[in-house]
């Protein structure tokens, strides 16, 4: 039997840990970011912006607008389907939101008076 010598079960582990690392850094440097509305920002008809784009778990969404009058609400179907805010809701208001979607279906609106209602909404399937 030949012995590897001392030390070798810890440059194993050390490159195993490296290896993990640089999948996690691959992972990472696949994921995608999208300005909502593009250059019009967060905005009134919004339903079809995401459509004829490959959305992934861990890609962000930048939600730009005005925060004075609008928001970027996270919530289930129910609530994007009928325009109400459920109780426990995500609330952001800052005008400049990052929000990483989750694997699956991932829905936002504005719940301002009558912007949901206006289009102000979109639903965003990350896979």
């Amino acid at each position: 039997m030949i012995s590897q010598g001392r030390g070798s079960a810890s440059r194993a582990a050390a490159f195993a840990v490296t290896l993990i690392y640089l999948l996690a850094q691959a992972e990472h440097a696949r994921a995608a970011t999208y300005m909502v509305g593009g250059s019009s920002g967060w905005t009134f008809n919004m339903v079809d912006w995401p459509k004829g784009k490959s959305f992934r778990a861990g890609d962000t969404l930048i939600f730009k607008y005005n925060p004075t009058i609008h928001n970027v609400v996270v919530l289930d179907k129910g609530g994007y389907n009928s325009c109400r805010t459920p109780r426990g809701a995500k609330v952001y208001n800052s005008g400049n939101d990052r929000i990483r979607l989750a694997k699956g279906p991932n829905f936002f609106i504005c719940n301002f008076p009558g912007h949901c209602e206006s289009a102000m909404k979109i639903a965003v399937n990350a896979a």
